[in-house]
């Protein structure tokens, strides 16, 4: 058990340990944990010769890759406080992210993804007053202004120079500030303290049972709370990383095989890619031993295919919470490991809130899950008032999910507050009515939205991604959803995607399908 929870403090323990052992593969490079621990020491010391220090603001804005985690690192040592910032993010998103974190400091990719991000950050200096310095990732040998630097300059700069001692930073204070995907309004900056991610990655490695021995992939973005959230499990459980720069089903099979990957952890669609990829065999998977799924709501049916080749388990959460609140274990009975999301970590505790008394439920009752631990956030950044809201007078977090809690401590979720449907004067939960139908044979993917009506109040629209080369009509899935649900729960609406709008972190946007199917549609009940 570390001492304390900081991340500088967590990780040189584990350097003092095993400095020679893999801490990440990634790019055909290879770094040990000592090798890491010197590349953050020189990178801190350099960033403290330009004056960042503790509570300053560091953007990184890269994709996953080992200049991340050095960042990151760095970061910690002089009690910096790490912003994860997507690259793919277009230029209103990005900017207005940096500006509410007043961020000083940017890593960033020199070009990724066809993207020209040094001009991109140029162009954008005199609108980031705060923004002081670029780091910059590349092979380019630029011209740099004073106010940009290449990341091996810097390395250069810090090599062999000691860090300032910190003696103001502990397990309470910020560590990171993640932005939410944003699939239901604008983006809100996450603070979380150091002890909310490092003790929550911890705990979460504990329950799957990881090992020092062990290999995870990280093909989940690193700037999401999920993707933070394995790097730094993995690192405190003294694992070895292997990253993947960016999601795709060929590379990241490659990947185990070559790498003899033993975790793997991921949202549902990255599972459904794998499989559907055309060289998947459960055969080149044979060193994989478990992973989480988690990130979005996983089908009965997904858990079981997956569990014939990896024995994954399905963990719930979110970025408030550090971001794992529930898992399921290896010694859960089988079927709560089916049909839950599991039993909380140590130190954190569940309640079911009543959505119209706001008063705390008992057990097997529907309501709005709340939680209270070390791994809830410190608030929302900048928004006091929106920060209030989100707590009970009891001091739980109000996630906004709706779900179940058993006799035996299982939770159970069955959709979202704010996406709750009210048709007619019945509640319908879309999460519910989507398990169904992902059941059919010819259903790859679907989400479940409401759509205003002037006599029901909103109407059942299911939006669909059929199975490639499957023919499938709106009045079959009418007819399949009559067999399988109650009356009022059938579709009105069906519309078909051939994909569907997703965040970084792999959430489907829910208001762009909205606004998709109110512009494309003149609602009447009946139509398919």
């Amino acid at each position: 058990m570390p001492s304390t929870w900081t991340l500088a403090s967590v990780f040189a323990q584990r350097v003092a340990e095993h400095a020679r052992r893999t801490l990440v593969v990634a790019g055909g490079r290879t770094l040990t944990y000592g090798q890491v621990e010197a590349q953050a020491g020189a990178m801190a010391a350099a960033l403290s010769d330009l004056g960042i220090g503790v509570g300053d603001r560091v953007a990184i804005n890269l994709p996953n890759c080992p200049e991340w985690l050095v960042a990151l690192l760095a970061s910690a040592k002089l009690g910096a406080v790490v912003v994860p910032v997507n690259p793919r993010l277009n230029h209103h998103e990005r900017k207005y992210q940096l500006r509410h974190a007043e961020v000083s400091v940017v890593f960033t990719a020199e070009q990724y993804g066809g993207v020209d991000y040094l001009q991109l950050f140029e162009e954008a200096l005199p609108d980031l007053p705060d923004l002081q310095y670029l780091v910059t990732v590349g092979h380019e040998d630029l011209w740099y202004d004073d106010r940009i630097f290449q990341f091996e300059d810097l390395l250069s700069k810090g090599e062999g120079r000691a860090v300032p001692a910190l003696d103001t930073i502990h397990d309470g204070s910020d560590l990171a500030l993640l932005y939410t995907s944003g699939t239901m309004g604008k983006p809100k900056g996450v603070r979380l303290a150091h002890r909310a991610i490092i003790e929550t990655a911890l705990r979460t490695g504990e329950a799957i049972e990881v090992e020092p021995a062990d290999r995870v992939l990280v093909s989940v973005p690193l700037f999401t709370v999920f993707g933070f959230g394995i790097a730094l499990g993995t690192l405190a459980a003294g694992a070895t990383l292997v990253l993947q720069e960016e999601f795709d089903a060929a590379g990241a099979l490659q990947l185990i095989e070559r790498e003899r990957v033993t975790v793997l952890h991921g949202v549902p669609t990255m599972y459904h890619l794998l499989m559907r990829e055309s060289t998947f065999a459960p055969g080149r998977l044979a060193s994989l031993r478990t992973g989480v799924i988690a990130g979005a709501p996983v089908s009965d049916d997904l858990i079981r295919r997956v569990r014939r080749w990896c024995d994954v388990h399905v963990a719930y959460g979110s970025t408030e919470t550090g971001p794992t609140v529930t898992v399921t274990r290896f010694d859960d009975p089988e079927e709560k490991r089916l049909t839950t999301v599991g039993r909380p970590l140590p130190g954190v505790e569940i309640k079911a809130v009543d959505v119209l008394t706001g008063q705390l439920h008992g057990p097997e009752a529907v309501g709005e899950i709340a939680v209270r631990g070390p791994n809830v956030m410190l608030g929302y950044a900048r928004m006091p008032s929106e920060t209030a809201r989100s707590f009970s007078p009891e001091g739980f977090f109000l996630t906004g999910d709706l779900g179940i809690i058993d006799e035996d401590g299982y939770l159970r979720i069955v959709g979202r507050r704010k996406e709750t449907i009210v048709r007619g004067g019945f509640q319908i939960y879309p999460r519910e009515v989507e398990d169904q139908l992902r059941t059919h044979p010819a259903v790859d993917e679907v989400c479940v939205i409401g759509v205003p009506h002037d006599v029901l109040g909103e109407l059942v629209c299911a939006c669909i991604v059929p199975v490639e080369g499957a023919v499938i009509t709106g009045p079959e899935v009418k007819h399949f959803a009559r067999i399988t649900m109650a009356d009022h729960k059938i579709p009105d609406l069906v519309r078909f995607f051939d994909v569907f709008p997703m965040t970084g972190s792999g959430k489907v946007k829910r208001r762009e399908l909205e606004r998709t199917v109110a512009l494309d549609h003149t609602v009447t009940i009946g139509s398919s």
